[in-house]
């Protein structure tokens, strides 16, 4: 079992930064495999990024996003710049046994999504 605790999710103008966190519990980081994904309304929830022995993003967030992870604290995180209003959407960890995939349907552990508004 895994549990997920995300953080960070906030207001910021277009072009600003935010950095999620998402802390884990429960195995081991090593055999684990960390995703973010990203739902807003109307619209179904989408693949962000994912971590495991490599990392993967969608192509909306290539080169603004960054997805790292620090195994000494079960953490994984989303640096998100250059921010744009269709960036805004509640922002989901999601969990799973190596390695990653960009299919939510794949993923049987989730937080319970931090929210990221982006004004113009």
């Amino acid at each position: 079992q895994v549990q997920l605790l995300e953080s960070g999710g906030g207001l910021v103008q277009a072009g600003g930064s935010l950095r999620l966190s998402c802390a884990a519990s429960g195995r081991s980081s090593s055999s684990v495999a960390m995703g973010w994904f990203r739902q807003a309304p109307g619209k179904e929830r989408e693949f962000v990024a994912g971590i495991s022995w490599s990392t993967a993003y969608a192509d909306s967030v290539k080169d603004r996003f960054i997805i790292s992870r620090d195994n000494a604290k079960n953490t994984v995180y989303l640096q998100m710049n250059s921010l744009k209003p269709e960036d805004t959407a509640l922002y989901y960890c999601a969990a799973r046994r190596v390695p990653h995939t960009i299919f939510a349907a794949e993923y049987p552990y989730w937080g319970q999504g931090t929210q990221v508004t982006v004004s113009s």
